[in-house]
């Protein structure tokens, strides 16, 4: 009988919430068969079992919080066990995205009992064993064919496909139009985990409900707290003229090509802000008191989900054009409102770009991404009074908000850098021609 333990998720994760079973007590499972959806803060994953035979036990009702190490699943080896060859190949973790280190264990593989040992693997033929790498690379249009795998024998493994992946964003610019993209999806309200009724001692007041506080919401809290508490910030902030921004957004349109969204031509700015002023593009090593900064951007997008704010990033924005930041921001959301990022897709981001407009407000004193060193903000771009050539017209305009990590650079730096978006803004075509 082999019980599946919760594995160690990665990225200072702990625990995963049970969002659906896909299996119940006396079914057949094979090795890499989903036996359940599990919440972690990051997004929802479908955990593959590791083992063969007939499940005996499911640790937990749906909405069980597990803790990483304790039992999720025990399956019985009545009809024979297998661990994931993938595991043994040292991907270290089930789960898609939360991969805990590289090194391959140098203890002998068992063979699996009642299984039929794997002969030599002829030239040409592609070695995967797990549906979920095979997944990641159909989702990524990934050839299998090209891969190579670093598992055992050969076994192409989760970190060999990510790896193509990375080295594909990286050298290529995806040029075909997408749909605009501007707008996030609102939040939707937290399960009622308990019913109130209790009368709070300080205030008198009967409590309405009580909610318990996700997985995803103590690390936000964390990392938030962090930020707040390490990094003195300083906000910035500009008005600015977009008439001319959306006139350029409406001409690129056409009956038969959308062209680049609104946050595609913003982030093209934004990336080569961030080329000009480095200091804005990095981090401060503490422990070494130093100050780094990237070699390219890999720009950050805030989406509201229904589980919350996340940040994933576009890797390469730097070596991207607007309509290949677009094409990359319309996936990138997709997948964010599916809950399906990847760990890789939320902690590479260098700068963030926080297009908190769509929520209907003018501005907002952002808190920083931490380790990144700052953010802009863009407010709502709304019909208001303004000055153009001495006379008064009436033009689209917005706030634009940079909060920034004063250790990084003096206000001089952050003001260049608003100063430089803003002007790309009011000026689009002028910018475009020297980018």
């Amino acid at each position: 009988m082999n019980t599946f333990l919760l594995p160690d998720l990665g990225e200072g994760l702990t625990e995963g919430e049970i969002v659906r079973w896909l299996v119940a007590a006396g079914d057949v499972v094979a090795v890499d068969t989903p036996v359940a959806e599990v919440e972690t803060a990051k997004s929802v994953v479908e955990l593959p079992s590791p083992y063969a035979g007939v499940v005996e036990e499911l640790h937990g009702e749906v909405g069980t919080v597990i803790p990483v190490g304790k039992p999720l699943i025990t399956i019985g080896a009545e009809g024979g066990s297998a661990y994931r060859e993938e595991e043994r190949a040292g991907s270290g973790n089930v789960l898609i995205g939360y991969g805990t280190g590289e090194s391959i264990g140098s203890g002998r593989r068992r063979k699996p009992r009642g299984s039929v040992a794997v002969a030599p693997v002829a030239a040409g033929v592609v070695r995967v064993i797990s549906p979920l790498v095979r997944r990641l690379a159909r989702d990524a249009e990934v050839d299998l064919k090209s891969v190579v795998g670093t598992g055992a024998d050969g076994l192409i493994v989760r970190r060999d496909v990510e790896l193509a992946i990375a080295r594909r964003v990286e050298h290529i610019a995806d040029e075909s139009p997408a749909p605009v993209v501007d707008e996030v999806v609102a939040e939707s309200p937290l399960p009622v985990a308990e019913v109130g009724g209790a009368v709070d001692s300080r205030t008198g007041l009967p409590e309405l409900r009580r909610e318990q506080t996700s997985g995803f919401r103590k690390v936000a809290s964390a990392t938030l707290s962090r930020s707040r508490r390490e990094i003195p910030e300083a906000t910035t902030w500009v008005d600015v003229d977009a008439t001319a921004l959306l006139e350029l957004r409406e001409s690129l349109r056409s009956a038969t090509d959308a062209g680049p969204g609104l946050l595609a031509l913003m982030a093209r700015f934004v990336v080569a802000g961030l080329v000009k002023y480095p200091e804005l593009n990095g981090f401060v090593d503490t422990e070494r008191d130093e100050l780094v900064q990237y070699d390219g951007v890999n720009l950050g997008l805030a989406a509201q989900t229904e589980r919350g704010l996340v940040v994933p990033a576009v890797a390469g924005a730097h070596k991207l054009s607007a309509r290949g930041l677009d094409g990359e921001i319309k996936k990138l959301m997709e997948t964010a409102r599916a809950g399906r990022l990847t760990a890789d897709e939320l902690n590479r981001g260098t700068f963030t770009l926080n297009n908190y407009g769509s929520f209907g407000v003018d501005g907002s004193a952002a808190i920083i991404n931490h380790p990144q060193v700052a953010i802009l903000g863009v407010g709502r771009i709304i019909d208001r009074p303004w000055v153009v050539g001495g006379e008064l017209a009436v033009r689209k305009l917005t706030q634009l908000s940079l909060v920034f990590d004063h250790r990084v650079c003096d206000g001089g730096t952050a003001a260049g850098f608003l100063r430089f978006v803003a002007d790309a803004f009011e000026n689009p075509t002028s910018a475009f021609a020297d980018l």
